[in-house]
């Protein structure tokens, strides 16, 4: 990050702890959230191909194991309530 966006950015912040201050009109109050907003988006920084697939691997993943771990979850506790409870209803 180079130092024109932390002053940019740090002078939104500074304006923002001001205007708290002085109370300033509903009207200038959405400008000064609508500045701060565009100083955030400025900060995102998009991944590229290869970060984007491995993250929604990593994703899909997570829910596939997640997916398992209900899954032996209810044939557990299916199994426990046929066993105490007697045979099953299906």
């Amino acid at each position: 990050m180079s130092t024109s966006e932390v002053e940019e950015s740090g002078g939104v912040a500074e304006r923002a702890t001001s205007d708290r201050a002085a109370k300033r009109n509903w009207f200038s109050r959405i400008v000064l959230f609508i500045q701060q907003v565009i100083a955030e988006l400025k900060k995102v920084v998009t991944p590229t191909r290869k970060e984007l697939i491995n993250y929604t691997l990593v994703v899909i993943a997570f829910v596939v194991i997640m997916m398992a771990l209900v899954w032996a979850l209810d044939q557990v506790f299916s199994f426990i309530t046929v066993f105490i409870f007697g045979t099953p209803l299906g």
